[in-house]
């Protein structure tokens, strides 16, 4: 149990406390003017010593004997029941008539805050980390929609669309073992701009010391069917894998990186066109290689995961 921060006597100045008294004759008031507290906690001390020996000087818990209300434990069950069916917080508060700040309290309690922590009990992530930089890259690729104009993710009326803006879309490609991260924005999924960004890729991670080995994409055309992409790796020397079909999962470390990318730059702040939201790509990459803490590196940014490698490798 923690010690409260403004207790004046520890576990340990309470066993002096009683010491003095029981043991030396010390008077109680003499014993409390010594140790800074009243006769009356002095006497406290004394009397939880006498009843519970050295173990009463423990702190107690603030938590009370009875609690009359009390979410009953068949309740709780009930709640963790109709999680697993997949019901949403305030489906379960309806069904049950729980107020809903009471059923998220008891479903973080259960470890069902979210509902895809019952997809991970079903089907727990196969995590993994490759030795050393440049062992495995991950690429994939997100779409964004062209900007004519302020989109319904900052006024909030979907009813007022834009037709025909047409998308660009965003190659982004992360170490494994680094999850240092590179990105450009190109106007298509297509296999020449996918070959273009890798080339582009491999030349910036080229010049941190790092040389691509292995590849993992997903089948997209612009990957899977494209000959000149297949012809550039086998140039390069980088042999390329691919995700098992309908997994994205597979490739997690680019999903991920991609829903912090669109999170975090593309869909922070209005844009007032694609251009503009382009030149900026550069500045949030860099900050996200060299600030923004990781929290699967310990709460590190990528560089100092480089770093650290090269001084292993020294």
């Amino acid at each position: 149990m923690q010690l409260h921060p403004n207790a004046r006597l520890t576990p340990l100045a309470r066993r002096l406390l009683v010491d003095r008294v029981e043991r030396k004759n010390w008077s109680v008031a003499g014993a409390a003017r010594s140790a800074g507290v009243s006769r009356q906690t002095a006497y406290k001390w004394l009397r939880r010593f006498r009843e519970g020996g050295e173990a009463a000087l423990q702190d107690r818990s603030s938590r009370p004997v009875r609690m009359p209300r009390r979410t009953p434990k068949k309740a709780i069950r009930r709640i963790e029941q109709l999680r697993r069916r997949r019901k949403a917080g305030w489906e379960i508060s309806l069904e049950t008539g729980i107020p809903v700040s009471t059923v998220s309290k008891h479903l973080k309690a259960l470890g069902l805050g979210r509902i895809w922590r019952l997809e991970e009990q079903d089907d727990p992530p196969q995590r993994y980390e490759h030795a050393a930089p440049g062992d495995m890259f991950h690429i994939d690729a997100k779409k964004l929609a062209r900007i004519d104009g302020v989109g319904h993710r900052i006024h909030g009326d979907r009813s007022r669309k834009k037709r025909g803006v047409g998308y660009e879309v965003v190659f982004v490609c992360v170490d494994d073992h680094t999850r240092l991260a590179y990105a450009e924005v190109h106007p298509a999924e297509s296999a020449k701009y996918a070959v273009r960004f890798f080339r582009n890729a491999l030349r910036w991670f080229k010049r941190l010391g790092i040389s691509c080995r292995r590849l993992l994409t997903d089948r997209a055309k612009c990957y899977a069917d494209s000959q000149a992409f297949r012809d550039f790796c086998v140039h390069q020397g980088v042999r390329h894998c691919f995700t098992r079909p309908y997994t994205p999962k597979t490739n997690g470390k680019a999903e991920r990186f991609i829903q912090t990318l669109t999170r975090r730059w593309a869909y922070r702040r209005p844009y007032r066109s694609s251009a503009i939201r382009s030149a900026s790509l550069p500045a949030w990459i860099k900050h996200y290689n060299h600030q923004r803490p990781h929290r699967e590196l310990g709460k590190r940014p990528p560089f100092a995961r480089l770093r650290e490698a090269r001084q292993q490798r020294a």
